[in-house]
């Protein structure tokens, strides 16, 4: 499902981009020469990149991510003005090299290029010691052997362009809600109740993620096998307060604590318990509510630190039918975009509830979108690699849910959440 190919004017802002990237990079490149020689570099490095950007357009065709040998260009590229910046603090080749590999296997996500970033980047900086090339010489030249190596050892896919400019109707899997800010938080629902004249309604009570159980009925799910209990969590969730205990392995942490640091706080979104500390903090959870004419009641469960109410998760729950099953999706906002998450749900012995990404249909995984203000098209991308799968059941009278996480089939995180019914007059 490729949509619409580019239009001249998203070429053109491509092809600019790149030029600004480009200018930066040649600045970067050619920084310890006289003036003159810097601005020519700069300008070398626009036109270069600019010249390959189009070149990639060209031979870019529908349904099509543009073709690796311009993303390695431009993550080259960009690594260079993080060199000279590096060089500028007092870092060596060696530990620039080793960064920047560092870093190039943390974008990767796969666990293997974790491991492989760094100790690349180790090897390009004890080759490079010996002659001592320019902090952006260092970083342009590692992030390109990083890419073209792992592009080499990695073939497998880490995402797909699944559809490009298309109304979010041909997506129904995907859930069409961004952020119109660079902050999500808490008051996410409110902002978009704004956006799109809606009532907004706050910490909504007695209502549930979904609708009613019935809506998941498929080939594998029989609503009224479901515990009752289970069945009254998802439909009426506010009636309940959560625990959660993360179980983290240890691999992932330094990765973890860099995007929590770097991306999960300053966006507000996607910021889960690390340790026992944040455990200690407590959960509230709530949830939010649009209700718009022509639209179903739109419904945001926003889990966040109980003690200052900083967000942990913001998502917009929805149900779809598609073939006589039924789908759970879950869309977290972005800036000018969402990741969604489509779930299959299917029965647990003992009454219990499963709800997973892997699966042989091909609805059920993982996307990130981007979402055109104007026109509300979707570009959107699959990602591979990326599972969960969420258990609830009961055991010994007490509602549990065990969600884990993996990375091209290594597990990497599992929240073990335990939830409690509230005090009648409580909250």
């Amino acid at each position: 499902m490729a949509g619409p190919s580019p239009s001249p004017a998203d070429r053109r802002g491509a092809i600019g981009f790149a030029a600004g990237v480009g200018l930066l990079a040649g600045a970067s490149l050619a920084a310890r020469g006289d003036a003159r020689r810097t601005a020519a570099g700069a300008l070398a490095g626009a036109a270069a990149l600019a010249a390959s950007e189009a070149l990639a357009r060209r031979l870019q065709k529908p349904g099509q991510i543009p073709p690796l040998f311009q993303r390695i260009a431009v993550s080259a590229a960009l690594a260079a003005p993080a060199g000279w910046a590096a060089e500028r603090l007092g870092a060596g080749p060696r530990t620039i090299a080793t960064a920047i590999g560092a870093l190039g296997g943390l974008l990767g996500v796969r666990p293997q290029k974790i491991v492989y970033g760094p100790a690349l980047g180790t090897a390009v900086g004890a080759l490079l010691t010996r002659t001592t090339p320019p902090g952006a010489v260092t970083a342009a030249v590692t992030m390109l052997a990083y890419r073209t190596s792992s592009a080499l050892l990695f073939r497998d896919a880490q995402v797909s362009l699944l559809a490009e400019r298309v109304p979010p109707q041909d997506l129904p899997f995907v859930v069409p809600r961004a952020a119109r800010t660079n902050y999500v938080g808490t008051g996410y629902l409110r902002d978009l109740a704004e956006q799109i004249g809606g009532t907004y309604a706050a910490d909504v009570a007695d209502i549930g993620i979904v609708p009613s159980l019935d809506e998941l009925a498929g080939p594998d799910l029989d609503p009224a096998g479901v515990h009752p209990l289970v069945r009254e969590f998802y439909e009426h969730t506010t009636r309940f307060r959560l625990d959660i205990d993360p179980q983290w392995r240890t691999w992932i942490r330094p990765a973890y604590l860099l995007y929590r640091t770097a991306v999960a706080r300053p966006l507000g979104q996607a910021n889960v318990p690390m340790n026992q500390r944040d455990i200690e903090r407590g959960v509230r959870s709530r949830i939010d509510t649009i209700s718009a004419p022509g639209t179903d009641l739109i419904r945001c469960w926003i889990r966040s630190f109980a003690d200052t109410d900083d967000p942990i998760y913001v998502g917009i729950y929805t149900t779809y039918r598609d073939a006589d099953r039924g789908y759970v999706s879950v869309g977290f906002p972005v800036p000018q975009g969402s990741f969604t998450a489509t779930l299959l749900p299917t029965s647990r012995p003992g009454g219990g509830l499963v709800l997973t990404s892997s699966s042989e249909l091909p609805h059920p995984g993982h996307y990130l979108t981007a979402i055109d203000p104007d026109t509300g098209e979707l570009t959107a991308l699959a990602v591979h690699g990326f599972a969960e799968r969420l258990d609830v059941f009961v055991r010994d009278g007490q509602l549990r849910a065990e969600h884990a996480f993996s990375l091209f089939g290594i597990p990497f995180l599992v929240l073990d959440y335990r939830m409690h019914r509230k005090p009648a007059s409580g909250r």
